[in-house]
């Protein structure tokens, strides 16, 4: 396990990206976490912490979604505030806001606004319906986002109501991942075009592109619009996870055969041909005969049997468990900064590696930012609202 308490160079295969943030909730500030990880200079515009509340910015104090930036508290209702705003954004490659729609125009900080200043700029737009269409204006959560994709219809036992697969598919998934990914595809673009554009990302769009193999599964005849029913959802009793005699899980994922066959062998069960493995109709036999097995031993005593082998079964770790499993310490999957334990950046890059995050209560000065970005030092100098 790596310990720092970094500061200086950032370094990273993003290094030198400039990216204002305007501080939002879930998917916003994963995105910038992301962007950061990789070396991007943030810049995070925050409501005065005196004004902000539980509904508008991040209500968890200390958010590692907020690590490796500087945070600048401004009233962007305060005309002086706005125009720093846009005197900073000149200099920016990416702008981050996740409003509603109209809301930063509104401001006078929508892109055509911003756009007009500075035509090579990327603006990433997170919203969970989109710009456009009957629901942009609507009010909603992750939750609803993926139960309007298709995605939530898939996740849960059969017979159950869907079960909320946290916030990964939405928020997440499809869309702080996918703004990440977006911001910097246009930006590409930009660096040959010399233009910048809008780049709409909506929970919705992202949780049906997440959803595009089980489309495909379901075009070809194969998936069931039935949960707990399919190969990949838990209806297959060589795909899902077991109690043991502990009370605690093991995952068993052994699809294909050799890997069944590994996991029979280790186990001590017999291994049925694929024409009968692979047969939906004798999936409660096998299920009701793995439970009994997985029943018979600890999940330590499971785990021994199966490290390191090709059986595609492993114990299933709570989060205060994961850092010690030899496998995560082995690669620092999980870092410890200023004494919090937290996922280390990712993925990992061979020639340029990713700086070592800072903690989100002691990160990176504003003004240092925006001075290293070029912007004039009467804006780091302005009295503005909330500083």
């Amino acid at each position: 396990m790596v310990s720092s308490t970094a500061s200086g160079g950032r370094g990273g295969p993003l290094n030198g990206l400039k990216v204002v943030e305007f501080a939002s909730i879930g998917p916003g500030p994963f995105c910038a976490m992301l962007l950061a990880d990789l070396g991007a200079d943030v810049l995070r515009i925050d409501r005065p912490a005196k004004k902000a509340s539980l509904s508008t910015t991040d209500p968890l104090p200390g958010s590692l979604l907020n690590r490796s930036r500087a945070t600048w508290e401004l009233d962007l209702k305060d005309e002086a505030a706005r125009n720093a705003v846009l005197d900073v954004t000149d200099k920016a490659d990416i702008v981050l806001e996740g409003f509603r729609p109209g809301v930063m125009e509104r401001l006078g900080l929508g892109p055509d606004q911003v756009l007009a200043r500075n035509k090579r700029l990327v603006y990433g737009r997170m919203t969970g319906w989109g710009q456009n269409g009957p629901l942009a204006q609507a009010a909603g959560h992750d939750l609803n986002y993926i139960a309007l994709s298709g995605a939530l219809s898939l996740i849960g036992e059969p017979g159950a109501a869907p079960l909320p697969p946290l916030n990964y598919v939405g928020d997440f998934g499809g869309g702080g991942m996918l703004l990440a990914f977006g911001v910097v595809a246009a930006t590409w673009e930009a660096a040959k075009s010399g233009r910048g554009q809008v780049v709409d990302c909506a929970m919705l769009d992202g949780a049906a592109v997440l959803s595009t193999l089980f489309f495909s599964l379901k075009n070809a005849g194969r998936w069931r619009d039935q949960r707990g029913a399919n190969l990949l959802d838990g209806g297959a009793p060589f795909y899902r996870c077991y109690r043991t005699a502990d009370d605690e899980f093991m995952a068993l994922a052994a699809l294909e055969r050799p890997f069944y066959q590994e996991f029979a062998k280790l186990a001590g069960v017999e291994c049925p041909p694929d024409h009968e493995r692979l047969n939906p109709a004798n999936w409660p036999r096998y299920h009701a005969e793995l439970t009994h097995l997985f029943a018979t031993k600890t999940r330590d005593e499971w785990t021994v049997l199966f490290d390191g082998t090709d059986a595609c079964c492993t114990p299933v770790l709570s989060l205060a468990e994961v850092g010690g499993h030899s496998h995560v310490a082995a690669r620092d999957t999980l870092i410890e900064v200023d004494g919090v334990l937290q996922p280390a950046p990712a993925p990992r890059f061979g020639r340029t590696p990713n700086p070592i995050p800072t903690s989100p209560d002691h990160s990176y000065d504003w003004r240092d930012v925006i001075a290293s970005w070029g912007v004039d030092s009467s804006v780091v100098d302005a009295p503005l609202a909330g500083n």
